[in-house]
């Protein structure tokens, strides 16, 4: 672990956040970080996301002037700092068992000029969530940048996880006229360099309007319980070398191939509605 790269602040219990994901659908430790951290998280991503858009399939666009990347595990200098942290550690487990799987490592780049979402989740309900009110899945993210009101905040709607509309479009989308809904539950969500939210993907949520000139990039980091199946969406791998040095229990989460050589991802989780923005 990098030196100081984990504040000493008392983190907050894992059955604290358990409560908050089962009923507003997301929850946050604060000062996960140092600024530091997030400063170098932030130079790993402006590197990564200049090499993908400079390539055929690098980037998928989420809306105008909004990108998603999908990066390999090396590309992050922090990667072991996150996925070792104690809370997302404790938080996996206690939400999703001890034999959690780490299947996504991404990022969301909002640049000046993007435009509201429409509300949405980010995949179909799980029958598991459906029959037996159970999370299969969650999304860590941690902002590169302390978020203004002019940037574009993340915003959500608690409680909407358990949401189960036939009349979603893509099962994913609800109908612009129950938007009035989503708009009088939301939230708006301020997270700052060094901060770490989780989240449940289902609950309906949007990027807002950046009207700054200034991008908003946020890492995502998916994890998954045995046989929820988002890992069929991407496609990150490890090298040997980078294996090896691993610490045990890392490696015990982490199921992606181990390679002679890391491949650039080619983006494959696109989610249709997203890319006109909320037209």
């Amino acid at each position: 672990m990098h030196e100081a790269a984990t504040t000493t602040a008392p983190f907050p219990h894992a059955d604290e956040a358990v409560r908050d994901l089962y009923t507003a659908g997301i929850t946050a430790c604060r000062g996960a970080f140092g600024p530091q951290w997030a400063d170098r998280m932030r130079e790993d991503i402006d590197a990564a996301f200049a090499e993908a858009r400079g390539r055929e399939g690098g980037a998928v666009g989420r809306g105008p002037h909004r990108y998603y990347v999908e990066i390999h595990p090396e590309q992050l200098r922090g990667f072991v700092d996150l996925v070792d942290h104690p809370w997302v550690r404790a938080v996996s487990e206690a939400v999703l068992g001890p034999d959690y799987r780490i299947v996504e490592l991404g990022f969301d780049v909002p640049l000046a000029g993007a435009v509201n979402q429409p509300w949405h989740r980010d995949f179909p309900m799980p029958e598991a969530t459906r029959s037996e009110r159970r999370l299969t899945s969650l999304a860590f993210n941690l902002t590169a940048v302390d978020t203004r009101e002019d940037m574009g905040p993340f915003e959500i709607a608690p409680g909407t996880q358990w949401d189960d509309d036939a009349r979603f479009g893509h099962a994913m989308f609800p109908r612009r006229e129950d938007y009035p809904r989503y708009e009088a539950l939301a939230e708006r969500k301020y997270p700052q360099r060094g901060d770490i939210s989780a989240r449940s993907a289902l609950t309906i949520h949007r990027g807002t309007a950046n009207r700054s000139a200034d991008a908003r990039p946020v890492l995502v980091l998916g994890v998954d319980a045995p046989g929820a199946g988002n890992d069929g969406h991407h496609d990150m791998a490890v090298t040997r070398e980078f294996w090896a040095a691993l610490p045990e229990r890392v490696r015990a989460h982490l199921g992606c191939p181990v390679v002679d050589r890391l491949v650039p991802i080619v983006q494959k989780h696109t989610i249709e509605g997203l890319v006109m923005g909320d037209a």
